[in-house]
């Protein structure tokens, strides 16, 4: 791995604290399928975005992520 700048780590930081707070909501799932396919949909869609290096995009995707978490969060306790 390269040298990353103190914004491109606080940054992976940032997308890393997201992708484990998006599969820490999937175990609140009782179904065990619903919750594989729901781990299995969140980790492609970071592997299909790892590529991307310009620092705004990663904002964007961010904050997109962010509402998506708040989504799942809210799907996940009116299925309770």
């Amino acid at each position: 791995m390269s040298h990353l700048t103190l914004k491109q780590f606080i940054l992976r930081s940032e997308v890393l604290k997201l992708y484990r707070s998006m599969i820490r909501v999937t175990y609140q799932i009782k179904d065990k399928e619903q919750r594989k396919q729901l781990q299995q949909w969140i980790r492609t869609d970071f592997e299909n975005n790892k590529h991307h290096t310009d620092e705004e995009v990663i904002r964007m995707m961010l904050s997109k992520g962010k509402l998506s978490l708040r989504e799942i969060e809210q799907a996940v306790l009116m299925a309770r």
